[in-house]
């Protein structure tokens, strides 16, 4: 039998690491934490079934190499998870074995053969996101006709003016929004716990004040700025209720005659405001802010390639002469004739 002692340290750093660590240290989101949970977790249903070692006497010495290597293989193979889901796996484990290895110096050595397993190698798919006319298309969707549907006009223009995931929408409240202000703006609860400010554009701070005269007359400002009213008490919307709309409304303009995506869902409001930015010369400094992305690579990461437009209007406005006059620059001779 394995030594009951490292069984009892594996559960004891382990719990303060999903517990404690995560969430009032590195301040990670719910999210995060509940992604992190499932991949230690699922690893560990690996080595019972798998290696047919007991979950209750799992030690950190089961995080060998070759466990790693055996268990990626079966998320590939036999789980037939996609490659992004198999690298955020390896990631949860690569994170608590770096914790377990702080805590205790003997765990450093199983970290670092950890490490050397790299993650899969996932090709980048084209970004996705709405042409301008499905945009104009999908914002004209909603019927005036009723209090829904005006409901869900607002929730796709607020989308697009300020780019905020799905949960951000939902979370906000009528103390979210400051109009008074110098600079309009909103305030997120984004990932991670931050709060970021969101300047609003002029036309959708006046479609804001229609909104709340006809939405919250009275109540608290705590409440949520979209709703449903079920029983007579104000519920937040679900973000399954946010999908299903735009998929509602993505048909419809299909049934138009509107080309639209496949597979429209609402990150893609996101991904079109932030394109469209890029497109019109919005450095990525500032779109990073408004994403809310902490590092810039995860910004450029998606929204730094030339489309096909963006790369024609670029070359069509190169002048010649002045590349001639580059090249045969002395200082631009210098950098490029250099070890």
């Amino acid at each position: 039998m394995k030594n009951k002692q490292k069984a009892i340290d594996f559960w004891s750093i382990s719990k303060e690491y999903i517990n404690h660590y995560l969430p009032d240290i590195r301040k990670s989101s719910n999210n995060t934490i509940s992604a992190y949970r499932a991949g230690i977790n699922l690893f560990i249903d690996y080595l019972e079934e798998n290696k047919r070692i007991r979950r209750q006497e799992v030690s950190f010495e089961d995080f060998s190499r070759q466990n790693l290597k055996d268990f990626m293989d079966w998320l590939i193979n036999e789980k037939k998870l996609a490659m992004k889901t198999v690298n955020l796996r390896l990631t949860a484990i690569h994170s608590l074995l770096e914790y377990a290895s702080v805590e205790d110096d003997r765990i450093i050595p199983l970290y670092l053969n950890a490490r050397t397993i790299k993650g899969m190698k996932v090709n980048m798919n084209t970004i996705e996101y709405f042409e301008k006319y499905q945009m104009q298309a999908l914002l004209a969707s909603p019927s005036s006709s009723k209090k829904s549907e005006r409901r869900n006009q607002m929730m796709l223009i607020l989308m697009y003016d300020t780019a905020i995931r799905v949960q951000e929408i939902l979370d906000l409240c009528i103390s979210s929004l400051h109009l008074e202000a110098e600079v309009p703006y909103l305030t997120v609860y984004g990932k991670g716990g931050k709060y970021r400010n969101i300047p609003i554009m002029a036309k959708t701070k006046q479609h804001l004040v229609r909104y709340l005269k006809e939405f919250h007359l009275t109540g608290s400002n705590n409440d949520p700025l979209f709703y449903t009213v079920t029983y007579g008490k104000i519920h937040k919307l679900s973000d399954d209720t946010l999908e299903k709309m735009i998929k509602r409304y993505a048909l419809l303009c299909s049934g138009k005659e509107i080309s639209m995506p496949s597979d429209s869902h609402c990150h893609m409001i996101r991904k079109t405001r932030a394109m469209d930015l890029y497109q019109n010369g919005v450095p990525l400094t500032h779109i990073q802010q408004l994403l809310g992305h902490e590092n810039i690579s995860t910004t450029s990461g998606f929204y730094a390639f030339a489309t096909l437009d963006t790369l024609a209007k670029s070359l069509s406005n190169a002048k010649d002469d002045v590349a001639e006059k580059r090249w045969i620059d002395s200082d631009t001779l210098a950098q490029l004739y250099r070890l």
